[in-house]
């Protein structure tokens, strides 16, 4: 039999919740290291059974236990228990040591998402935004018991791309001014704005961390998209200040842009924006993150599923 934590390995591998608490401990000693070299170590803290270390996901390729720790060191990293300094390297928080002292024989996300909800807490708990959850149903509250097979598909993958935009947010924010506009140029090239033949370009970078970039949807570069981001964190807002300011740079070159933010716009943002003459498309964290998973910027797909049914045509 195993514990709430699923330690003792010789029945069965814990969930990826129940590795959690696991990489806590060994990461608990404050020393910061590649994710190659740590998960083996949570795997000795699991007492996982050399049947289930070898075991690989049904996909292949991948071992199922480092998927299930990789799971959780993607949450425990995004509700602020972990931190990243470099690629590939983690460390544990303030909040994760928290985290050990409350829960030692285990944890699941719905308890890390209710300590979230305190705002005195040091846990944190991300949306697809990359901010505080405010909805009343988390993400994994879905009972898989009674959904479908492809219900759960569909749940599943709904799941990975929640995680890995709040992961794409986080990664942005961390990169200088110069990578996230190069970014920003890119994702609007890959959405079919530069047209056939058009190209992008970064046209300046100012000090406060904004970008301004501009898109020749044309050969001649007759027809132009020009791009103002601001690489904010998630309590930095866009104010309205902001697009007052963009839009008096678009002055006698065009009459619409697009403003881009890692973060989100405020009411009075929004409100301008809706009633300026100048046209101004605002993409906040949340969208912005959607757009690079939909046309694949930052992302790449891992695995491909079919889903198989029956053809009747063929009994017909």
């Amino acid at each position: 039999m195993s514990n709430a934590t699923g330690e003792t390995g010789h029945t069965d591998m814990p969930t990826w919740e129940g590795f959690m608490i696991p990489t806590l401990r060994v990461l608990s000693d404050g020393v910061t290291r590649h994710w190659r070299e740590f998960q083996p170590l949570v795997a000795d803290e699991a007492r996982l059974s050399d049947a289930h270390r070898n075991e690989l996901l049904p996909s292949g390729g991948q071992l199922k236990y480092q998927n299930r720790i990789g799971w959780g060191v993607s949450f425990l990293t995004n509700v602020g228990a972990l931190d990243r300094p470099k690629r590939g390297h983690y460390r544990i928080t303030d909040a994760g040591k928290r985290l050990l002292e409350l829960f030692p024989s285990g944890i699941k996300e719905r308890d890390i998402r209710a300590l979230g909800e305190d705002p005195n807490s040091p846990i944190r708990v991300y949306e697809a935004t990359g901010s505080r959850a405010k909805s009343d149903t988390p993400v994994a509250a879905a009972d898989s018991s009674s959904m479908t097979p492809l219900e759960q598909v569909q749940s599943g993958i709904e799941r990975i791309e929640e995680e890995v935009a709040a992961e794409l947010l986080s990664r942005l924010q961390g990169k200088e001014p110069g990578f996230f506009e190069a970014a920003v140029v890119e994702l609007l090239l890959a959405m079919g704005y530069g047209g056939t033949t058009g190209s992008g370009s970064v046209t300046q970078l100012t000090n406060d961390g904004g970008i301004e970039g501009v898109i020749d949807q044309d050969v001649l570069g007759l027809s132009r998209v020009y791009i103002q981001a601001k690489r904010y964190a998630d309590g930095n807002v866009v104010g309205r200040p902001d697009l007052q300011a963009f839009v008096g740079a678009l002055s006698g070159k065009a009459d619409s842009g697009v403003f881009i933010t890692t973060s989100r716009f405020t009411e009075g943002a929004r409100f301008y924006a809706e009633h300026v003459p100048t046209r101004i498309i605002l993409l906040d964290g949340k969208r912005l993150a959607s757009l690079m998973i939909r046309y694949g910027v930052g992302v790449q797909v891992r695995d491909t599923y079919k889903v198989v049914e029956i053809d009747e045509d063929f009994f017909a």
